[in-house]
């Protein structure tokens, strides 16, 4: 069973993460500071939906059409009372594909080399003008999602169509191209996956989405008293698919990489923000296999424990679960982007965890700071 998208497949129940958990309350970890909040800014409440985690569609199951939406939401990025939180960003434009739920990260779509997409977007509800333009594959001019250069602009009101042809096999982005650099930081981005002809899955794959926030601006767009300005932007909210640790590590709501004892491996990551990132992996040496859509020659791939994804990039990596099975640390390797606030871990750190781990009771805490009930 391949696990497409970081949560765990249908071999994972709430049952089994139930029995993992038992009935353990809160615990405190060594080294860990536990405030009530990371700050009433980014801790502010709100009264719009939630954005959720992204899910796949895998457009080749539903005639290779999609439609996208822009749906106004928050972003809880840490909900929980615990390791700096709560941490939420009060307004955020999510997209929704079809009757799904709306997501930051946007949904994985998701196709096979040779088919030839539609993707609508409908802004026939929205109060601003929006785009989608998809890296890596090649496609028309007017297909390209850029207004400036296309002309085309889908107005609040209007629906607009994108021809896409799955052109270049790989891992790609999609975001809106409407003041790009405000669309982007307000979620707009999502991952574009072309499936080679022939492909084989691992027994894990994920796609993880790795973004750097500057809460002054979903701040300033949802009435608070701040200025905010791209010129000078201090990021301080840190996610891996929309969240941060420890929610990253919810079995439902976060992207925790479980696996088996000798599974294979592949995360596909992507930057939608504005800062490189070096992820690292504990205990874990992996290869990369693929990079903004292109294949890594065999013989020019090496193991290594760090990886750095710059602004857009796209980067793949492989690997065996053939460690020590145990509990280990993925994270970025600036390690002020693994905090919440000034509280220490948080940010983007996520975990490997192997399934001979998950009756541990050290796992059960860390299920119990991800808030997850079973």
């Amino acid at each position: 069973m391949t696990n497409t998208i970081g949560a765990p497949g249908s071999e994972w129940t709430r049952r089994d993460f139930a029995k993992a958990t038992g009935g353990v309350g809160l615990l405190g970890l060594a080294g860990c500071t536990v405030p009530d909040q990371i700050g009433s800014a980014t801790a502010q409440q709100s009264d719009l939906p939630a954005a959720g985690p992204p899910q796949v569609v895998d457009v080749t199951e539903q005639n290779n059409e999609v439609t996208l939406r822009s749906v106004t939401s928050h972003l809880p990025v840490h909900p929980e009372s615990t390791l700096g939180g709560p941490v939420q960003l009060p307004r955020v434009w999510a997209w929704q594909a079809d009757d799904r739920e709306p997501s930051v990260p946007g949904p994985v779509i998701r196709t096979k080399e040779g088919e030839d997409i539609e993707v609508t977007l409908d802004n026939t509800d929205a109060d601003m003008p929006h785009t989608v333009h998809f890296h890596g594959v090649r496609k028309t001019w007017e297909n390209d999602g850029v207004p400036t250069t296309t002309g085309i602009t889908v107005q609040p009101g209007e629906k607009h169509t994108y021809e896409i042809p799955a052109n270049v096999p790989g891992t790609h982005l999609y975001h809106c191209h409407f003041q790009t650099h405000r669309h982007i930081d307000m979620g707009m981005y999502g991952f574009f996956r072309v499936d080679p002809e022939g492909y084989e899955p691992a027994d894990q794959e994920l796609f993880m989405t790795i973004k750097d926030w500057d809460s002054r601006l979903n701040r300033m767009l949802n009435g608070e008293d701040v200025s905010y300005s791209p010129r000078n932007r201090h990021p301080d909210v840190f996610t891996i698919n929309g969240r941060s640790a420890p929610r990253t590590l919810h079995p439902e709501d976060g992207s925790p990489v479980i696996v088996s004892q000798g599974d294979t491996v592949r995360i596909h990551f992507a930057n939608n923000g504005y800062m490189s990132h070096p992820m690292h992996t504990h205990n874990h040496r992996f290869r990369l296999v693929e990079k903004d859509g292109s294949q890594v020659p065999e013989a020019a791939q090496y193991e290594q424990d760090v990886i750095n994804v710059a602004p857009a990039e796209r980067k793949t990596i492989e690997f065996e679960a053939d460690a020590d099975p145990g509990i280990y640390l993925m994270h970025c390797h600036k390690v002020a982007h693994a905090m919440n606030g000034d509280t220490y871990p948080g940010g983007m750190v996520g975990g490997i965890v192997y399934e001979e781990a998950m009756d541990s009771d050290i796992f059960t805490k860390l299920m119990n700071y991800a808030g997850y009930e079973g």
